[in-house]
């Protein structure tokens, strides 16, 4: 009995792997959305769901899980979930504290694209009247980060779903030789960004003999002589001189991974890993070249969003590449409508408060704004006696401007805000805001409707933005204007690659992507170089280009300490004992703009990185010009010029004046109490003849 038990227990449980074996869970969390709350009496929220070609949707499951706020009416409250635009789920909420829904999946929820939408429509209610609840802080339900999709593998279709155009989804790594050439870092930098487009996160950059076993989905850059032996035998084709490939191989493979989960556990959730040994499908795209000529025309490519998105197949061989899809650099962009930052027209109705959301960047301009008109066209519903009607913008949070709806039902409003107001990244709201009389509050709810005409509705810069000190607030946008050159030494551009590619990426991270910049090392750069192009620099402390920029905040390349300027503490100070990363931007010698990197320590490509990616975050200062950060995520920013007094070169004093700053106080303190002790000498000897004298 007992083994036929434990024969029953194996079968079931190879029956539990061979199922889990079939499925991926992938949560919201790692899709890169957290918890989030809908407020309101009446709320949404919608999520776009990139799925990787390799899996089949039909037999997926889409499983939810919300926490309702306390204080709602579960019984009277109501959650909503469209798949597709199209009805999939609606129920009133039940008592429990956390709620689960699981809908299943089919191939006709996706919608063009390969996107999963999906979108959660609330209705909350806290008392029995409706219009007491109106703006009542307490209604939200929240969409926890662990929900998850279960999406169901398989190698049925793989070969023929998985192809060029969209193979970059699902790669999570870059690969280049070992001994990386200009055209190998530039490829890096090129199929790094075109990664980050894609929303992929913590993107692997390797070098080919140091690439983990676990990454099997990546892109392998480098001429096709280059490419290392045992992967160079997967491409199937030969490109020939002055032609540049694009080859995906494509495979099932055998694995050992860990799913995870969530299981409720007398009534608690926990997550739940489970090793299983699966059937994993390995991708590599290689971006090459029959020689160096070809091997660029694929870089090329890599930039133009029309060849990768229209290559349905295995390969593509180029024989000819030009960036024709992009606009000239210097084209003026001051006016942009809010359906070129990516403004939708949305129909709204109801009472209280109906907003929509829009985000541009400083970047999406020329040049860095001084002062944006902000203008709204629009249509309302006319209000009837005693209804009130407001039209408020906000921008990050904080109400700039408000006005009274009137009866004409049309919406035309501006308001203008400096650069205090606006940051490198903005948020910006749209709100109408309906009071019915309280005589009709009940029949109101669907007299009210409101619509913002996103062609004709405008942010406008009116002036730029310039100073005497180029700053990180000013990055990218200042390098719009002009050519710019990629500069990295020799010894240290292996480092560099993923540098370079948040670079890359960075520089063309606006609505119009069509920065190119020319790679060079610093040992072939000629001295007019400085003043020809905008300069980004990837150095070692000792590169020798170092003198060449004199107007540079920080000599790098010398040990020194900053100060802080009130109470002359020291704030920082370089230490090789931690990799640092350090960036500063700064005005050449013809008003270009520069930008250097260097880095120090062991880990130097991750010194390179850090500070590359601190750069592009939302900054808290208008003025830093130095950053400096340590890979561990430890940053630090600074406003240095000149004539600053609170930098101090370290390595440039004598040893005896070294000596003196360590040792001044102790030497002083010495030679005071030498002073004493010789007073007190001199006093007991007098005092001693005194006495003598008397006796």
């Amino acid at each position: 009995m007992n083994k036929f038990l434990s024969f029953l227990a194996l079968a079931l449980l190879l029956s539990t792997v061979s199922i889990a074996q079939q499925q991926a869970i992938i949560s919201f969390k790692a899709m890169g959305h957290d918890d989030e709350a809908i407020f309101g009496m009446s709320g949404s929220t919608s999520y776009f769901l990139k799925l990787d070609p390799q899996y089949e949707i039909t037999g997926s499951k889409l499983v939810l899980y919300f926490e309702p706020s306390q204080a709602l009416m579960k019984d009277k409250s109501f959650i909503n979930i469209l798949v597709d635009d199209k009805p999939a789920y609606s129920n009133r909420l039940t008592g429990d504290s956390i709620q689960r829904v699981v809908l299943n999946l089919s191939r006709n929820d996706i919608s063009t694209g390969g996107f999963l939408k999906i979108q959660i429509k609330t209705l909350a209610t806290i008392t029995d009247d409706k219009c007491h609840d109106l703006d009542n802080p307490a209604m939200w339900i929240k969409v926890k980060s662990y929900s998850y999709l279960s999406l169901t593998k398989s190698d049925k279709n793989f070969f023929n779903n998985v192809n060029i155009s969209n193979s970059f989804d699902s790669k999570k790594a870059i690969v280049y030789p070992a001994n990386p050439t200009l055209h190998d870092l530039k490829a890096v930098a090129w199929a790094y960004a075109r990664l980050k487009k894609t929303g992929i996160a913590n993107i692997g950059v390797y070098e080919a003999d140091k690439k983990p076993d676990s990454v099997r989905n990546y892109v392998m850059v480098g001429n096709i002589g280059s490419i290392p032996g045992g992967i160079k035998d997967l491409v199937k084709v030969t490109p020939q001189n002055g032609e540049g490939l694009f080859y995906l191989y494509k495979a099932i493979t055998i694995a050992t991974d860990t799913v995870t989960q969530i299981v409720n556990v007398k009534n608690t959730l926990l997550p739940i890993k489970t090793i299983v040994t699966q059937k994993v499908p390995t991708e590599i795209l290689f971006v090459t070249g029959g020689d160096d000529a070809g091997y660029e025309k694929t870089i090329t490519a890599l930039g133009n969003m029309n060849i990768l998105n229209s290559t349905f197949g295995d390969y593509l061989l180029i024989g000819t590449a030009e960036n024709t899809f992009v606009k000239p650099v210097d084209q003026n962009r001051s006016k942009l409508t809010l359906k070129q930052i990516g403004g939708t027209t949305n129909f709204m109705s109801g009472i209280g408060s109906l907003k929509s959301s829009y985000n541009f960047k400083n970047s999406d301009f020329s040049f860095t704004p001084k002062e944006v008109e902000i203008h709204f066209q629009g249509i309302y519903s006319s209000l009837n006696p005693g209804d009130r009607g407001f039209f408020n913008i906000y921008l990050n949070g904080s109400l700039i401007s408000s006005e009274k709806l009137d009866v004409s039902g049309k919406l035309n409003t501006s308001v203008t805000i400096n650069r205090y107001q606006h940051h490198k990244y903005n948020v910006l709201e749209a709100e109408f805001r309906f009071y019915p009389n309280s005589g009709n509050c009940n029949l109101a709810f669907t007299n009210f409707f409101s619509e913002i005409d996103v062609d004709q509705s405008y942010l406008e810069s009116k002036n730029p933005f310039i100073t005497n000190d180029l700053s990180f607030y000013q990055y990218p946008e200042a390098f719009n204007s002009g050519t710019t050159r990629i500069i990295v030494s020799r010894s240290y551009a292996k480092y560099a690659a993923a540098a370079m590619g948040e670079i890359i990426y960075e520089l063309n991270n606006n609505i119009n992507s069509n920065n190119f910049p020319e790679f060079v090392y610093s040992d072939q750069v000629e001295k007019g170089d400085f003043k020809k192009y905008n300069i980004v620099a990837l150095l070692s402390r000792d590169d020798k280009i170092m003198d060449d920029f004199p107007d540079a905040p920080i000599s790098f390349y010398k040990k020194f300490r900053i100060y802080n300027s009130d109470n002359k503490k020291t704030v920082y100070e370089l230490s090789d004992s931690v990799s640092n990363g350090l960036a500063q931007i700064f005005y050449g010698r013809s008003n270009n703009a520069t930008l250097v990197l260097t880095a120090t320590g062991t880990q130097l490509a991750d010194a390179f990185l850090a500070a590359s990616k601190s750069i592009t975050e939302q900054l808290s200062t208008l003025s830093s010009n130095v950053c400096i950060s340590d890979v561990n995520a430890n940053k630090y920013l600074f406003n240095i010029n000149k004539s600053s007094e609170n930098l101090e070169y370290i390595d440039t004093k004598s040893g005896l004046t070294r000596f003196w700053e360590s040792y001044n106080l102790y030497i002083l303190l010495g030679i005071l109490i030498l002073i004493l002790l010789s007073f007190l000498y001199v006093r007991s000897r007098i005092q001693r003849s005194q006495d003598l004298f008397n006796d």
